[in-house]
């Protein structure tokens, strides 16, 4: 096998299981988890159509993604915390 070549895994055929999250834990907290997985989803996909940069990542741009992937649009604050992970990529 040479260098140039790639080899690649096939994704599953299904996701792996969701656990859970542990009863208790106080509203926001789960909001904040919610809007982290959110936002992670939002910077892989926008990272795949090559946005690398948190100026790159309009809201408008951002919204786009999320319908192209078929996720609720996200709100101002989501979007901010899209481009702050952005940001931390570069």
């Amino acid at each position: 096998m040479t260098a140039a070549t790639l080899v690649t895994k096939p994704l599953p055929a299904h996701p792996l299981p969701k656990k859970p999250l542990p009863a208790g834990w106080p509203r926001e907290r789960y909001e904040s988890h919610h809007r982290r997985l959110k936002a992670m989803r939002l910077a892989i996909a926008l990272l795949d159509t090559g946005v690398y940069r948190p100026e790159q990542a309009t809201n408008r741009r951002i919204r786009g993604t999320a319908a192209d992937i078929g996720v609720h649009a996200p709100s101002d604050t989501t979007c901010r915390l899209v481009r702050a992970l952005l940001y931390d990529h570069c």
